[in-house]
């Protein structure tokens, strides 16, 4: 389905609307909800099989942190990173450690190691996915660049997709199109993981 004008414009003000939430989140508060969200990440890690995490380094007021991406690791995961090469899907590096990763574009942290291509999210069992807001169906919002739409689809029909939010942004209906990738599950700091139909 393809979105109206007026649909399309709901969607941006929704963009706007929770990135300006987001940025007034205050410090201590996000530091909690951060605390959460990795509590949150390491419930689901206990109850399943992960070798290959495909995770990402918050930029600015997004939730999540380094140090999950650490723990990640530490853990005992292969960790990988999006890079942003081009338009086209995203395409991934292992994570080694801090000290290995740029700055690049879109703000983004990226790793100093090979670019594993486009098909590598295809090893992960888990893929945390940044968003603005997910509703119950497991559509998602992202920032607009569809850089996610093209990714997803190349993960592991297997894959646990779960997009990492605050619960305001955990919604009952977002606007969809034919091309957005649902995810099939939300972690948030107060309700954790939340299973989503596909």
């Amino acid at each position: 389905m393809t979105l109206s004008a007026d649909e399309l414009a709901r969607k941006e003000q929704w963009r706007r609307e929770l990135g300006a939430a987001r940025a007034a989140v205050e410090d201590t508060t996000r530091a909690e909800e951060n605390r959460a969200l990795h509590r949150a990440v390491f419930g689901f890690l206990r109850g399943v099989a992960v070798s290959t995490v495909c995770a990402y380094v918050p930029v600015g007021s997004e939730p999540g942190s380094l140090e999950l991406v650490d723990a990640l690791r530490e853990h005992g995961c292969r960790v990988l990173l999006p890079v942003v090469a081009g338009t086209g899907p995203l395409e991934w590096a292992e994570y080694t450690g801090p000290e290995g990763l740029s700055r690049a574009g879109f703000g983004l942290l990226e790793p100093n190691t090979s670019h594993l291509g486009t098909d590598a999210v295809s090893t992960a069992d888990l893929v945390l996915v940044p968003a603005l807001a997910v509703d119950r169906n497991g559509v998602r919002l992202g920032k607009g660049a569809g850089y996610y739409d093209r990714s997803l689809p190349l993960a592991s029909p297997s894959a646990a997709l779960l997009a990492v939010v605050r619960d305001e942004e955990f919604v009952e209906q977002l606007p969809s199109e034919e091309h957005d990738v649902r995810v099939n599950g939300v972690i948030t700091p107060r309700r954790g993981l939340t299973r989503l139909p596909l």
